[in-house]
C-alpha cells in the first residue's frame, strides 16, 4: 500500500486518481480517506487527486504516545505527503479538523498552497465556550476508551450538526456510521487528546490570517452552528478569502450534499487557476455604511 513518511517517521496512507494539478483532501475528525470518494470521483476527472489518512487512522501509522499528534504536526502532515509525491505545490482542500489542518498548513507552508478550502471550521473557537469544548474532548477519550469504536459512532454520529446528513441521505449516512466505527480506538482518542483539544482558538490567529494572501475559500453548512461566526471570522481577517454558506447543510458537507460541494470548490479552483481570484479591495473594509462618512 502507498505510504508517505513524516518527519518524526509516522507513516501516512494515501490514495490518488487522475492527473493535473494536484488537489489533496484532508479529512475530518469522524472521516477518513474514503470520506472524499465523491470528490475523488469527480475532481479526479480533471485534477489529480489526493487522500489521505491522517496519523492515527489506519492503514496509516497509530502512534500509541499522544505526544505525536499536534495541530502542527497535522499541517506539517499535509507537506509530507506532498514532499512523498514530489510535489511542490498544490490546492488544499480540508473539512474540520482537516480544515483546521488546512489553514494552519496555510500559516506554516504558504508557498506550497495554490489555494486553500478550509470547510466546517470553527469547532472550539469561541472563547467563551473554549474550556467547555476542552471538557467535551475529555469526555470523548474517556467514552471511546471504555465502549470502544463502535459504542462511540452510536452515540457522535447523531450529533446536532450530523443529523442533517441523517435525514438527507439515510443510505450515505449509515455508510458514514460505519466507517466510524472502523477507527481505531487508540488513534481516535489520540487525535482528541493532541490536536482537537490542544489546537488554538481561531480568535487567537487573526494576525497569522491578516498576513496570509493565499486564495482562500471559507464554505460551511448553515446548521453547522459552531463554525458560522468563525467562518465570518476567517472572512473579515482573510483578505484573500471568500465566504460560501451551503443551505440546508450540517457538518459534513463534502457528503451530505457532494454536489453542491464539488461545484463550489470547483468553481473556485477554476478562478484560482486562471489567476482571476482577487484579494479584497481595502475600500470594502472602511467603518462606514454607505461610504458617506
Amino acid at each position: 500500500m502507498p505510504h508517505a513518511t513524516t518527519d518524526d517517521g509516522v507513516k501516512l496512507y494515501f490514495e490518488e486518481t487522475g492527473s493535473g494539478i494536484p488537489v489533496i483532501f484532508v479529512h475530518e475528525f469522524a472521516g477518513d480517506h474514503r470520506s472524499w470518494e465523491p470528490q475523488l470521483r469527480h475532481f479526479g476527472q480533471r485534477y489529480r487527486a489526493i487522500a489521505y489518512n491522517a496519523r492515527g487512522y489506519p492503514p496509516s501509522d497509530v502512534p500509541e504516545d499522544a505526544r505525536f499528534y499536534s495541530q502542527n504536526r497535522a499541517a506539517d502532515d499535509i507537506a509530507a505527503v506532498l514532499d512523498h509525491l514530489q510535489l511542490d505545490r498544490a490546492h488544499v482542500v480540508g473539512l474540520s479538523m482537516g480544515g483546521f489542518a488546512t489553514l494552519h498548513f496555510g500559516f506554516r507552508h504558504a508557498p506550497r498552497a495554490r489555494s486553500l478550502t478550509v470547510a466546517g471550521c470553527g469547532y472550539g473557537a469561541d472563547p467563551a465556550r473554549r474550556e467547555s469544548f476542552r471538557a467535551e474532548g475529555a469526555n470523548t477519550v474517556e467514552f471511546i476508551r471504555a465502549n470502544g469504536m463502535e459504542g462511540f459512532a452510536a452515540r457522535y454520529a447523531y450529533g446536532p450538526t450530523r443529523v442533517q446528513f441523517q435525514n438527507k441521505d439515510p443510505r450515505g449516512f449509515a455508510e458514514f456510521r460505519r466507517m466510524l466505527a472502523e477507527h481505531a480506538a487508540i488513534g481516535s482518542a489520540n487525535t482528541q487528546l493532541g490536536v482537537q483539544r490542544e489546537r488554538p482558538s481561531l480568535y487567537d490567529l487573526t494576525g497569522q490570517m491578516q498576513a496570509m494572501q493565499v486564495p482562500t475559500l471559507i464554505l460551511t453548512g448553515d446548521e453547522d452552528w459552531p463554525c458560522l461566526q468563525p467562518g465570518i471570522l476567517m472572512k473579515e481577517n482573510i483578505p484573500t478569502a471568500a465566504l460560501a454558506v451551503m443551505p440546508n447543510c450540517g457538518h459534513g458537507i463534502n457528503a451530505e450534499d457532494p454536489d453542491q460541494f464539488n461545484r463550489i470548490v470547483g468553481d473556485f479552483l477554476a478562478q484560482v487557476d486562471a489567476g482571476r481570484w482577487p484579494t479584497r479591495d481595502p475600500r470594502a473594509m472602511t467603518g462606514s455604511i454607505t461610504g458617506m462618512r
